[in-house]
């Protein structure tokens, strides 16, 4: 049996699983304008609140977004970092995608 490390906020792993539902990326995309609260996120992406907010769970999980709770309102903001561990990830393969293409 194959041991599997757990994985931890703002890892490659979690930040990609995060990242393979296409509404956490359409929440990702319009958390990159700024901050915005869920009612507001909900409305401007035409998703129900309860899945908008499974969905900034999963989010919050790989570390990608911020929740500040004032009173009843829950305002989320993007957090950069975990992009940039993913795009450092990325930039890796650079080397092998140039030379394949370029083969």
């Amino acid at each position: 049996m194959l041991a599997t490390k757990k994985s931890r906020p703002g890892d490659v792993e979690s930040v990609l699983r995060a990242l393979s539902n296409p509404g956490r990326r359409a929440l990702v995309e319009r958390l990159k304008r700024g901050p915005a609260p869920v009612t507001e996120l909900a409305r401007s992406l035409g998703m129900s609140l309860p899945v908008v907010s499974k969905h900034l769970k999963a989010l919050e999980a790989a570390g990608l977004i911020d929740r500040a709770v004032l009173g009843r309102t829950h305002r989320c903001t993007l957090n950069s970092e975990p992009l940039r561990t993913l795009a450092d990830w990325l930039g890796a393969y650079q080397v092998f995608w140039q030379d394949q293409l370029a083969a």
